[in-house]
């Protein structure tokens, strides 16, 4: 299930340039399932108006301390009851220094210091401002009442300038607060997995490879990752963006996948095999292109590692989880890898069902049997895989 299905939010919105984002925030907050409630300063309507937060939330913009629609005139009490967490995004300079201070004198800034739930700023300025020793200082003050910080990251910035200071993207804003509410079963420890396909070259422009879109391996990246642990994904050539807080490693072939995984697992305790690796590679690859003849051509192929029984045949491997992709025959092919292979949990699916797309239906089987999950989305999938990973792990005592 999405974490934020049926959340309450309550997004505030200050006066940088950033606030265009928060538009965007609140759109994909309300696709999420999340009933959003956006809190607008003075500042923040002078950049994006009332108007465009209600139609995107489809709930009244708040602004005013002394708005009269609610019934008791108190809206910075109303406003935080039953609700999951407040996000401020943008948080200028000025605001997390109002915030540091402990100022009450707006809708916003009362809301905050009236509140017993969950604060988040996203900070959102200048980077000498945000370099600044009094914003430093503000933020560790902030951080020290238990406000949490959602970036800021990197970049250019609408000033022209090139630094800290800029705010998370909307996208990212999502990711991290889903991650927020899930339970970080997995926190201390660390993930190496293997995701997308292998490329195994022929010639200089030619190669072996698989219709793998790596889809699923980076869901579960971002899983493990918001469930707390440490994440190393080891990728094949695909055009997806790195989840939040995971160590991306890229890789062609094969064997530059099993270098990089081995060379990955020192303190490893939990390794994931989803990547699609080719069973095998040209045994020669050509320096030149290979120019077109008539006739048949034929190559010579040699078998690839097979870095998941590798990884399962150390003398201290962590717990492995394999993936089987069958076209038939799914529970005797998948038990049979992996009872072959000795691992504790393996998923698996047939390729009809979910290869390439965005949702999927698998079974997890174990040393108790199988345990099919209804299709879904893959980031739901993961999200299931994870929890029974993690009680296998608690289970085994590992």
């Amino acid at each position: 299930m999405n974490t934020l299905q049926g959340r309450k939010i309550v997004v505030g919105v200050t006066g940088g340039v950033a606030a265009y984002k928060a538009a965007e925030l609140v759109r994909l907050l309300g696709k999420a399932g999340a009933d959003v409630h956006v809190v607008l300063t003075e500042a923040g309507a002078r950049f994006v108006t009332a108007v465009t937060f209600q139609a995107l939330s489809g709930n009244p913009v708040w602004s005013d301390l002394w708005d009269a629609r609610m019934p008791n005139n108190m809206a910075h009490i109303d406003l935080g009851r039953d609700v999951d967490a407040i996000l401020v995004a943008p948080a200028t300079a000025d605001f997390i220094a109002r915030l540091a201070q402990g100022r009450a004198d707006d809708l916003l800034t009362t809301l905050c210091l009236a509140r017993d739930v969950p604060l988040i700023v996203a900070p959102a300025m200048n980077r000498q401002m945000w370099e600044a020793p009094a914003t430093q200082r503000n933020v560790a003050l902030v951080r020290g009442d238990g406000v949490t910080l959602f970036g800021p990251a990197a970049g250019e910035q609408a000033c022209g300038e090139v630094g800290m200071g800029r705010m998370l993207e909307a996208e990212e804003l999502l990711e991290h607060l889903e991650a927020y509410f899930v339970a970080k079963r997995l926190a201390g420890r660390k993930v190496v997995l293997t995701a997308g396909p292998t490329f195994e070259a022929i010639d200089p422009v030619r190669g072996i490879t698989n219709i793998s879109s790596g889809k699923m391996g980076y869901a579960l990246a971002r899983a493990c990752a918001q469930a707390g642990a440490e994440v190393v994904l080891v990728s094949g050539p695909v055009a997806l963006p790195v989840p939040a807080g995971v160590r991306r490693i890229g890789v062609a072939g094969a064997r530059d996948m099993r270098d990089a995984v081995h060379a990955a697992l020192p303190g490893a305790d939990v390794f994931i095999g989803v990547a699609a690796v080719a069973d095998y590679r040209p045994l020669e690859v050509a320096e030149h292109k290979m120019k077109k003849k008539d006739g048949i051509l034929t190559l010579e192929l040699t078998q690839n590692p097979d870095i998941l029984a590798e990884v399962a045949a150390l003398p201290d491997a962590p717990f492995c989880v394999g993936f089987a992709a069958e076209s038939r025959d799914l529970d005797a092919y998948a038990e049979g890898k992996r009872q072959k292979k000795r691992l504790p949990m393996l998923v698996g699916n047939l390729v009809q069902d979910g290869m390439g797309s965005d949702d999927n239906v698998v079974v997890l089987y174990d040393d108790a049997g199988r345990h099919p999950l209804p299709r879904a989305p893959k980031t739901e999938l993961a999200r299931g895989i994870v929890e029974h990973l993690a009680g296998l792990l608690e289970a085994s005592g590992r």
